[in-house]
């Protein structure tokens, strides 16, 4: 219960999480490897965390990190390490260009680092 507790307590959602979705009241529901958080953000929060370069809006409530997607086929995108991705996304494909496009602007600035 301790490491659970600790995960929430230090859990950053600009590193930690794969995608998150917008819910009601500042409710935000995110996902990563092996767990779903859900915390309240105040109305600032939530809007630094929508601006954020690193996420990429898909629908009207999802974001999606761009820094922790593995790879894009033509329906999805995948988020994980190694044969065992354990996170699949379902992703139109009118939003996968903007998503490889975060993608490549995410590259683009770690060469030039």
């Amino acid at each position: 219960m301790d490491a659970a507790m600790n995960l929430y307590d230090q859990f950053e959602p600009r590193n930690d999480c794969y995608f998150f979705r917008i819910g009601a009241q500042g409710q935000i529901c995110c996902h990563g490897r092996n767990y779903t958080i859900k915390k309240r953000m105040t109305a600032e929060q939530a809007e630094a965390l929508t601006r954020d370069p690193l996420f990429v809006r898909i629908s009207s409530d999802c974001y999606v990190n761009v820094a922790k997607v593995t790879y894009v086929t033509d329906n999805a995108v995948y988020f994980g390490d190694g044969p065992a991705l354990n996170h699949m996304l379902p992703v139109p494909k009118r939003k996968q260009h903007l998503i490889r496009q975060g993608i490549s602007q995410l590259q683009g600035l770690r060469m030039s680092v």
